[in-house]
């Protein structure tokens, strides 16, 4: 019989020995009741830049999906398979959620990919290519800023691509309705993962600005 991978399986009793143990109660009630978390996160599927860790949440507390590049993609009401609306609508319309967060983060793979035109797919479908092409039209104009360094132009993206994500939020009207109404707030922010540091998106300017902490 195969098994998980070793590491997987020692988290596994770590996680069963030390943060289970002390939140047991919690975990059964979340069974019992259900969950119901006040802020759904849209984040990036990169290993190093989980809103559970950054934001150090317990368990209930963030309803998370995650994708390649963070990106929210406009309403579409077609027939064809929306993950991220998919969980968009279960968390407006049925967890009721106060605020949704756009988490992006540095070096990401997803946006490296969005400017490097050259780039071959990495499958006959190109999967990450089409997702990728949600923010084309930003990619050719900071890919054509010659006076950037290509860690400038990374960095560009990878903040203006949230601006892009918060915008096709307001594109579902369960969203527009629910923000005009006071009832939900969206929020951009993005994560350094050299540095740990969390820029948060100003939502007047635009401007990502250091939070004051404590």
């Amino acid at each position: 019989m195969d098994h998980l991978p070793a590491e997987l399986l020692s988290g596994y009793r770590n996680f069963m020995g030390g943060r289970y143990a002390t939140e047991t109660t919690r975990y059964r009630e979340l069974a019992r009741k259900g969950q119901q978390p006040q802020t759904m996160v849209i984040a990036c599927c990169d290993s190093r830049a989980a809103p559970e860790t950054i934001f150090d949440a317990g368990p209930g507390e963030l309803f998370v999906v995650r994708n390649v590049a963070n990106l929210v993609p406009p309403y579409e009401p077609d027939d064809r398979h929306h993950s991220t609306s998919a969980a968009l609508e279960f968390a407006v319309q049925s967890l009721k959620v106060k605020n949704i967060v756009v988490l992006g983060h540095g070096r990401c793979g997803g946006i490296r990919a969005a400017l490097d035109p050259s780039a071959e797919p990495l499958s006959p479908g190109d999967f990450i290519g089409k997702w990728m092409s949600l923010v084309s039209p930003a990619a050719e104009t900071v890919t054509g800023n010659k006076m950037m360094t290509v860690g400038e132009r990374q960095t560009s993206l990878e903040r203006i691509s949230i601006r892009y994500s918060i915008a096709n939020l307001r594109t579902f009207p369960c969203v527009k309705i629910l923000e005009g109404k006071g009832r939900l707030s969206l929020h951009g922010a993005w994560f350094d993962i050299s540095t740990g540091e969390l820029w948060i998106m100003n939502r007047e300017t635009g401007d990502f600005e250091r939070p004051e902490i404590d």
